[in-house]
C-alpha cells in the first residue's frame, strides 16, 4: 500500500467506534459511559450503535487521551483496521434492500 492509498483517520467513517469494546479493570472510563453486557462490562452505545464517547460532529473519540487499551492496541490502517473498514464498505454497498408493498 503507497502512502497515498494509506486510510487516514479524518477520512474514515469511524467503523471502529461502532465494535464492542470490552473494558478492563484498569481502564479510567466513567461507570455512566459503561454498561455489561454477556456479563462484560462494556462502553456503552447510543441509539444508532455508536460508541458513546464518539464526537459525532468530528468523527473522533471524545476521550482519545484516556481511551481503553483495547481502542489504544486498535492500529490506523492495521490490519483489524482495514478488514472492519473493508466489511463496512461491502455492506454499505450494498445499500437498503427495497422493499415494494
Amino acid at each position: 500500500m503507497t502512502d497515498d492509498q494509506v486510510p487516514l483517520c479524518g477520512r474514515c467513517d469511524a467503523v471502529c467506534c461502532r465494535l464492542t469494546v470490552v473494558l478492563q479493570p484498569e481502564d479510567r472510563i466513567p461507570q455512566h459511559m459503561t454498561t455489561t453486557q454477556g456479563g462484560l462490562q462494556v462502553m456503552a452505545r447510543d441509539e444508532e450503535g455508536w460508541c458513546v464517547a464518539l464526537d459525532s460532529a468530528h468523527m473522533r473519540c471524545s476521550y482519545y487521551e484516556t481511551r481503553p487499551e483495547v481502542c489504544r492496541r486498535f492500529a490506523m490502517a492495521g490490519p483489524y483496521c482495514l478488514e472492519v473498514r473493508a466489511d463496512y464498505s461491502e455492506r454499505t454497498r450494498q445499500g437498503i434492500p427495497l422493499r415494494l408493498y
